[in-house]
């Protein structure tokens, strides 16, 4: 084919938008809108009778789809937006219908050697009747110079209706720029009417939205129940017979809840709450005490410990309240099957009625995140138990490797096999590496006869899909050799022909696909737009989307497994790197979280959003169906998110570290599940997209303010309506009255960006995610099968769309990161962008499922536990310095949930006064003295008081939130070691970046790949050298020096001092037992700690010990051993 040769496309011309105009652009095109009404006719409520609806799709859509899904789409800043087809994405071969890549038959045409594309079953698509195979080229070429002859049976083509646009058969293909009507315009039937000369303004759901948004969202009119724009008339006089839509019916109608809320049994959680009480009043009086008797004789002694026991009150305070109404959540999958996937009156079918989930897996790093543990993560998303067509799988290569993207395509083939093993034979867990691994009998409760064989062959295919993940790096490395070799060879001999004598390097060294072209990310050796901070967008969708019938294997798919019985279909899968150029600040995880938020609303628009590490995979494949309950249960559309505990594995059976984090995720996320909801850990949260977008609740009435919604108006009270306001709601306009109709036009793309399929995508995501109206009791609710039709064609100009939602300069003067998606500003995004909903009025919830939802890793090495600590730690001080403080909460936010934020921005704070106390056993040994003056049995009794309270609320918390003693005590340990450790580093960065405005730099978690057979905690023994270590190292040795000073003095002194030793002795005691752990992982299993370590904690040692004395000398006749005198 020559260069430039025009290709054509049966059916309308794919719209593929280049959007090349800059935030400035934008803005001078806002300012010279004319304003105009439209009148937008919603589709009608779909009837939901017993008719087949016709999904047949025409030749042209099906090649046109096709076209996109085999494309890699590449764009971005001041570039062409292109798309590359790809012949084959690995090296290896693929077989499933679904996996990217022209895999079809050869064409018939003489002389041409293209590929036919292929339907959902592998099939070749045809254009006409006589099965003729011809290539889309060849089939052009017919149509354009052959009067539309098939070239097979000598017959018309049916078909004729030609779109052009130019395409390189060298270059990567440009898709031309388009200003056609968008694709929701396309679905909706619009009408322009005259400019607006009134105060108000129809609803719009065109490209410029001219209406308060937070009022679009959430009006009567947009309240999808009783009496509203989608629910049937005839509904309300009781007439409408056979599909449920009685109202007198509904009303009686018996409604089970999709959750229950289970309460703490009250002969627990009273004296727990009446033990708070105590221990409060208990401290109030010991810290009266302590201030009013003094120790004339060590006043810096004594002032020191009353200022630090102050700080530990009000910190045990601020951590103690949340904890007042802990409860427990259970979900009902069996009331959530018979709501959306069982055949009704109003779903004769039993189609699938659930929303749709978009899945994100974030990585950054091939190096760090082994591309293996990333592939398992998606292959167990791709298996989990949710509808097929309802979920779609986002990864984000935030590094654009080549290396991720090939293991990626990897594990979409893979699936072919394993996902429906999986649903076959019910396999748990559904990562391969997790399951192969498993300690248990695998053949249990397995009750196939072909299990057996089957598991050895998959088992056998695995080991093979590691042995090529592995190889990815050595096989793109040979590769990329040999194509540059033969590039160089070209040059030279050009340069020969042309009679160059030029000695000097060519062209840089580019890293090449599997089809033999350059990959557009980052090249293995760097490049000017190929590094990791300069790459363009990238958008590869490795699995088409699936059809929307089950999809029943054949005996042609059942080569390596019998699949005649089993749904093959695999869920969406987009591979994702946003575009980064120099100059723009890319905000790390949360501006890469921000890009998928983005792109997956173009091209998929799951209502809800699933986010997870790339070492967190699905340990439980109804997990999302459990979230789901919450969701869609009664009052589940005021719930942002739904949070799930982290749980890990790969952790030492001591859990040494406190990796496992009980303490954290069993007590304290159960306890804010009372309150307002769980706090956003970073993992393991469904969203819901409405919330993420920045919009407040339904049905909230108090006035916004300037930092609670879009516009500062009142909101109306968002509801459904009740039986007897229904015919008046009915009779209502939707026309609103606005007081600043331009205001409201240009701040809408101002705070989205100029996407208008994005921005259009809003509202049906919003209307897709609210519960079922089933009864009425559900307020805010859709009609029941609104969710059974059909995901919209995946073609050429969405994904396009797609590519500059992620492109670098698209969130330039938006409210991106600021307001909308993950929050900028702290390394800890996470708690900052949970706190933000929460502040806006949202409840989460807490989802603790029988079977772990989802598992992880985590660094079980003391040097990378520390430095994870130390960026949490980091991100609380930023947060403490920084707007989204607590103590600046709305009235929105509720006390306690005040209250625990305020503790998550102080907590590091108190490791200055931790440090403090923990030399204070050491500097009374060294001195004679104590923190009281004399051990008096008023100062024993409180101590008594205080440690009595403590240890029987530790108790108490152990048995409402099921945790273990030994995990309570870790938790103890790992508090003090990161206290005296990670927590003070992060206080002075905290502080360096506020007041020095020195920003701070965190590398990734190095995750392990599980190649280490030979011994599973070998990482436990790793000990790299940090400064972390300094400072409890230091604490421990002062501790052991001052405890052999005191007992030299007491042994030794005329008239020894017991008391004051014994006081002395038992605190240095109680803080060396808490640095335990840390002094084992010192040590390591070979004594691997650098002595460095001990050289200069042993000075500084020395160093205080010599200054105390100095400063506070023993009195002169204090002599031990006789002739031994202090100086």
């Amino acid at each position: 084919m020559e260069s430039g040769s025009k290709f054509t496309f049966l059916g309308r011309e794919p719209t593929v938008r280049h959007m090349s105009q800059t935030s400035n652009d934008l803005d001078s095109e806002m300012g010279s809108v004319e304003f105009a009404a439209y009148t937008v006719h919603m589709p009608p409520t779909p009837d939901n009778q017993h008719t087949e609806i016709c999904m047949e799709r025409s030749t042209s859509q099906r090649v046109k789809e096709q076209y996109a899904m085999n494309s890699l789409f590449t764009g971005g800043f001041d570039s062409v937006t292109r798309a590359h087809l790809m012949e084959k994405v690995i090296d290896s071969e693929t077989n499933h219908p679904q996996m990217t890549g022209v895999n079809g038959s050869n064409c018939s045409v003489p002389g041409c050697d293209g590929k036919l594309m292929t339907d959902e079953r592998g099939l070749d698509i045809v254009f006409c009747d006589c099965d003729y195979k011809i290539c889309r080229d060849c089939h052009r070429d017919a149509v354009r110079t052959g009067d539309g002859i098939c070239p097979g049976c000598k017959e018309a083509y049916k078909e004729k209706d030609i779109d052009e646009y130019d395409v390189d058969n060298q270059q990567p293909r440009h898709l031309p720029s388009s200003t056609g009507t968008s694709k929701m315009e396309r679905r909706l039937s619009l009408m322009k009417s005259k400019s607006l000369r009134s105060n108000s303004l129809v609803r719009s759901q065109s490209n410029v939205f001219d209406h308060d948004y937070g009022q679009w969202l959430f009006e009567t009119k947009g309240s999808y129940g009783y009496g509203n724009a989608m629910w049937p008339k005839d509904a309300m006089n009781g007439s409408r017979d056979g599909d449920g839509g009685d109202l007198d019916v509904l009303l009686k109608k018996p409604w089970k809840p999709l959750t229950r809320r289970l309460n703490i049994s009250a002969a627990i959680l009273s004296p727990y709450r009446f033990l708070i009480l105590v221990r409060m009043v208990i401290l109030a009086l010991f810290l009266q005490w302590r201030i009013t008797n003094p120790n004339h004789d060590a006043i810096w002694l004594w002032l020191m410990s009353v200022v630090c026991e102050i700080w530990f009150a009000f910190s045990w305070l601020l951590d103690q309240l949340p904890k007042l109404c802990p409860i427990n959540r259970v979900a009902d999958l069996d009331v959530l099957k018979a709501k959306f996937e069982t055949p009704t009156r109003e779903n004769p079918r039993g189609k699938c009625d659930l929303p749709g989930i978009d899945v994100f897996v974030s990585t950054a790093d091939p190096e760090k995140e082994p591309p293996l543990v990333t592939a398992n993560t998606i292959l167990s998303i791709l298996a989990a138990d949710y509808p097929v067509e309802k979920l779609s799988c986002y990864v984000s290569d935030d590094g654009g490797s080549l290396l991720t993207f090939e293991a990626m395509a990897e594990a979409a083939s893979f699936a072919n096999l394993w996902v429906p093993f999986c649903r076959k034979h019910d396999i748990e867990p559904r990562n391969p590496e997790s399951y192969f691994s498993l300690k248990r009998d695998p053949y249990k409760n397995k009750v196939r006869p072909d299990f057996v064989k089957e598991r050895r062959r998959v088992k056998r295919e695995y080991d093979e899909f590691k042995v090529r993940i592995n190889g990815l790096p050595e096989s793109i490395r040979r590769r990329s050799d040999a194509c540059n070799a033969k590039e160089d060879l070209k040059t030279m001999k050009l340069k020969r022909e042309s009679g160059d004598e030029d000695d000097r390097p060519g062209e840089p060294k580019a890293t090449w696909m599997a089809d033999i072209a350059h990959w557009p990310g980052t090249w293995t050796i760097p490049a000017p737009g190929h590094s990791k901070g300069d790459h363009a967008g990238i958008i590869q969708v490795m699995l088409k989307p699936p059809c929307d019938e089950p999809l029943i294997g054949t005996e042609a798919d059942s080569s390596s497994i019998d699949l005649t019985e089993v749904d093959i279909r695999l869920p969406l899968l987009v591979y994702v790197s946003r575009e980064k150029r120099p100059g723009y600040d890319h905000n790390k995880k949360a501006g890469a979280m921000n890009a998928l938020v983005r792109a997956s609303a173009i091209m998929s628009n799951g209502p809800f959003i699933l986010n997870l590490d790339c070492d967190h995979y699905i340990y439980n494949s109804q997990a999302l169906r459990e979230g789901m309950c919450f969701m869609m249960d009664r009052g589940g559309d005021r719930i942002c998110y739904v949070q799930f505990p982290q749980r890990f594995e790969g952790i030492d059976p001591s859990d040494r570290y406190a990796n496992h984090n009980t303490v954290f995720f069993d007590v304290n996320m159960r306890a804010l599940d009372g309150i307002q909801g769980p706090v956003y850990v970073g993992t393991g949260c469904l969203f819901r997209r409405t919330a993420l977008y920045g919009f407040d609740p339904p049905r909230i009435k108090e006035r916004q303010g300037g930092c609670c919604g879009f516009f500062s108006r009142r909101k109306k009270a968002a509801s459904v309506a009740s039986a007897s306001d229904i015919s008046s709601q009915e009779s209502q306009s939707v026309v609103g009255e606005y007081d600043n109709e331009e205001m409201n036009v240009s701040l809408i793309p101002r705070t989205f960006g100029n996407s208008s399929i994005l921005i259009d995508s809003i509202r049906v995501a919003e209307f897709q995610g609210r519960p079922l109206a089933d009864h009425s009791c559900v307020k805010n609710g859709r009609p029941p099968g609104a969710l059974t039709l059909p995901r919209d064609l995946l073609d050429a100009s969405t994904v396009a769309e797609a590519i500059s939602v992620i492109s670098c300069w698209y969130e330039d003067k938006t409210e991106w990161g600021g307001r909308i998606g993950w929050i900028y500003g702290s390394v800890t995004e996470d708690v900052v962008t949970g706190y933000r909903m929460h502040n806006r009025g949202w409840k989460s919830v807490y989802c603790v499922t029988k079977r772990d939802a989802f598992r992880g890793t985590a660094p079980i090495n003391l040097t990378d536990r520390l430095h994870q600590v130390l960026r949490w730690a980091t991100g609380s001080v930023e947060i403490f310095f920084s707007r989204n403080n607590a103590l600046l909460a709305s009235t929105r936010m509720k006390l306690l949930q005040r209250i625990a934020y305020l503790n998550v921005g102080i907590y590091p704070f108190t490791s200055i006064f931790l440090i403090v106390y923990c030399f204070l056993p050491a500097f009374s040994l060294f001195s004679g003295q104590f923190i009281v003056e004399t051990l008096n049995i008023t100062f024993l009794v409180y101590l008594l008081g205080i440690s009595l309270t403590l240890i029987i609320l530790a108790i108490l918390e152990i048995k409402w939130s099921g945790i273990a003693l030994e995990e309570w005590w870790r938790n103890e340990q790992f508090w003090l070691i990161g206290g005296t450790s990670a927590h003070l580093a992060a206080v002075l960065q905290g502080l360096l970046k506020v007041i020095a405005g020195i920003e701070i730099s965190f590398t990734l978690t190095s995750k392990s790949g599980g190649d280490d057979v030979d011994d599973e905690f070998a990482d436990l023994y790793i000990f790299k050298w940090t400064s972390l270590v300094i400072p409890p190292l230091t604490i421990m040795m002062v501790n052991l020096i001052g405890i052999a000073i005191g007992v030299a003095r007491t042994v030794y002194s005329v008239i020894p001092q017991w008391s004051r030793l014994i006081g002395g002795v038992f605190f240095s005691f109680w803080v060396l037992v808490h640095l335990y752990p840390f002094a084992k992982g010192l040590m390591g299993r070979r004594g691997r700690t650098p002595t460095i370590v001990y050289v200069w904690s042993g000075l500084i040692a020395i160093t205080i010990s010599l200054l105390w004395v100095a400063i506070d000398p023993p009195s002169a006749n204090n002599q031990i051993g006789g002739s031994f005198q202090f100086p």
